[in-house]
Order: structure tokens, then sequence, then C-alpha cells
């Protein structure tokens, strides 16, 4: 049965990071989850830091946050708080989509009992997960809200992809990809989309007979881009690659927040399943051409470049931006879209500076820590 959808504040947001573990020796992958768990257990900070997947993969998660500072802040807590343990285990931590040079072959499972559920269900699939995203948590004020945020956010899902884009290279080589991320979701049997429903009932008689497929015991077995979390009240927005810098990821977030407040309270859009048309080419655009990408509004059918979409989003954001004390966020992800800045493109620079991709994972774990990212 599926759980029932808890009561939380509209608005508020909790965000996630899986973050890459590597050694300090080439940079791949590396087993230290469990030494870093135990490192930071008697630490005190807000949120939480997780085993994910396997042990070359932990998360970070803050706790229920009301504004952009808040978020940035505790995020920023929690990666010191890594770092530390990191700095004494004598390995690295950093964000990015993917890691550039671990083979898919060799991931095996953390040994956690839903680990081992998904590797023996999925198999090759699965050790093909080891990929690493930011998770926003939206705040809905009742069951029937969620879904239709849900869908009204899967029009901005461009947006959110090509912000946070920060996987172009792949097993060693450039996929040409901004977000190839994505690509290694694709191939699971419930990825995409979520179904076009905006009642409960109807979405908890749905939930009800997937359960007779096998595969779904709870909500967390659908990958979809955008779910509904009933155990936290919230929607879940799942399709961003971790950035390089927690700050980046906290107004990623704070865009994300300030939407949801103005498509449940302004309304602006008018749903339909009709939406989902356009909906994998406008996704694939944002993961091949970031920025660059151009996609088409499922309603009027005209074609724009998503750098565009979002300034122009922007401005129509600026009431709700200020009324959730999300501005700086919002100035900070308005500066980078203008000047055409983003992760992918900043990984591809430094790979052609140096033409080796242990350097620019040597600079990613640099930059998380702090440091500037250098031209």
């Amino acid at each position: 049965m599926l759980q029932a959808f808890a009561s939380s504040d509209p608005f508020t947001i909790g965000v996630e990071l899986e973050i890459q573990v590597v050694n300090t020796h080439d940079y791949n992958l590396t087993k230290a989850t469990t030494e870093l768990l135990t490192r930071v257990r008697e630490e005190r900070f807000a949120g939480a830091i997780n085993p994910e997947t396997t042990e070359g993969m932990i998360e970070l998660s803050t706790g229920v946050c009301r504004n952009f500072d808040q978020a940035r802040s505790e995020l920023q807590t929690l990666r010191d708080t890594l770092v530390r343990a990191a700095d004494f285990l004598n390995v690295g931590v950093c964000g990015g989509g993917t890691n550039f040079f671990q083979n898919w072959y060799d991931q095996r499972s953390d040994g956690r009992e839903r680990s081992e559920y998904l590797m023996g269900l999925y198999g090759a699939l699965y050790q093909q997960f080891t990929i690493f995203g930011q998770h926003v948590h939206v705040g809905c004020p009742d069951a029937d809200s969620a879904l239709v945020l849900l869908h009204s956010l899967s029009r901005y899902v461009p947006h959110f992809i090509a912000l946070a884009a920060a996987s172009p290279f792949v097993q060693g080589s450039d996929t040409q990809f901004q977000c190839a991320r994505l690509n290694s979701v694709a191939p699971f049997p419930l990825s995409g989309q979520a179904p076009f429903m905006t009642n409960w009932s109807d979405f908890e008689a749905y939930f009800e007979r997937m359960t007779n497929t096998g595969l779904v015991h709870s909500l967390k077995d659908f990958y979809w881009d955008i779910r509904p979390s009933p155990g936290y009240g919230t929607v879940e927005v799942r399709v961003m690659d971790t950035p390089l810098r927690v700050e980046w990821a906290a107004s990623i977030a704070a865009y994300i927040q300030a939407l949801s407040r103005y498509l449940l309270i302004d309304k602006p859009l008018r749903l339909s399943e009709r939406d989902y048309e356009v909906y994998r080419t406008n996704r694939f655009m944002a993961c091949r051409f970031g920025l660059d990408g151009a996609c088409v509004d499922p309603e009027t059918g005209q074609r724009a470049p998503i750098r565009e979409r979002i300034l122009a989003t922007l401005d129509v954001l600026a009431p709700h931006a200020q009324a959730l004390g999300a501005e700086e966020g919002l100035a900070d992800i308005r500066r980078a879209v203008t000047q055409g800045a983003s992760d992918a493109a900043w990984l591809r620079r430094v790979y052609g500076a140096h033409d080796s991709l242990h350097e620019v994972v040597r600079q990613q774990c640099r930059i998380w820590r702090g440091a500037q990212m250098p031209e």
C-alpha cells in the first residue's frame, strides 16, 4: 500500500547531493564510504551524511530549509565536515555527475539490503548507475497539489538539466553531451516521466497496479525525473547532475523553490497529457547541448533556446523569489546564464588546458573545497 502523504510546510526545500569519493593517485573512485561515515559520526551538523549505492559514493542531505541562505549554509557545513574526514583518510571528494575513470563492471553493491536487491534485479544496469546527482525536495500543502506541481515542473526539466550539467566525460571519453549522466538512467524500465495524474486517489490505484509487476515495492523503485515523496510531503526533482560547488547547488534549489511557488500560486499553466509529447526530445536537447539547446513549448508549439527561456522565467519569478528570500540565488542563476557559464564547459576548458582527465578531477576536488574556479 502506498504511504499516506505527510503534512509539510509549502515551499520549504531539502537538498540531497551524491558525492564522488576518489583516491588521490589517479582520481578513480575508491572504497572509503564506510570509513568516512565512521569519521563523521561524532560531528554535529544539520542534515545527514549517508551511504549511497556503492563504496565510492556518499550522500549529503540538508534538513528542511526555508530559504536559500539556510540551504547554502547547511550544504557548506556538510561539505566542510566531509572534507575534514576525507583529509584525515587521504582521499578526495568532489562534485560532478560522472567519474571519468570508473568502469561500470568494477562496481559492487555497498552491502545494504536494498543495494543487494537492486544489484540482483537489474544486474549490469545497476552497476552502470554509479552516477552522481542533485535532488531537490519541495514541500507541498497536500497530495493533489503535489501531483499538480510535479507535472507543472516537468515543463521546466530542460532548465534544471542545463543549469546543473556537469557530466561531459564518461569512461575516459568526451561524450559530446553536457549531461551524459541521464543516459545511464534511461534504460531502467521505470525511468522517465511520471504518468499523467493530478488526483492522488488515482495515483494510489496506479501504484497498486504497478506492484503486481514485481518491480515495484515502494515509490523509490520509480526512477522518474520528478516523483512524489509522500513520507516527506514533498515533490522531488531528480534530473540534475551534482554541481561542482555547493553554492551553485543551493542556487539551483532556490530556482526550483521560487518556480514551485509561482506554479502553485499563480497557476499559469494548463496541464495536459499532451505536455509529454515533446518531453523526451526537450530533455535530450538539454542533455546534449545544455544552455545552448532549444526546446518546444508543448502549449504553443514555439521553439526557443533554453537560455532565453530561463532568463524569461527569472523575470516572472521575481516577486516569488522576494517572498522566499531567494533573490541572491536567482541572481547567481541570471549571472551564469547570461555569461554562458556552466560546470560542463569549465570541465572541458580544464581538460583542454592540461590534456589530462586526472588533472580535471584534481581540480574538481579543489573546487569542491571552496577554491576559486579558474577561468
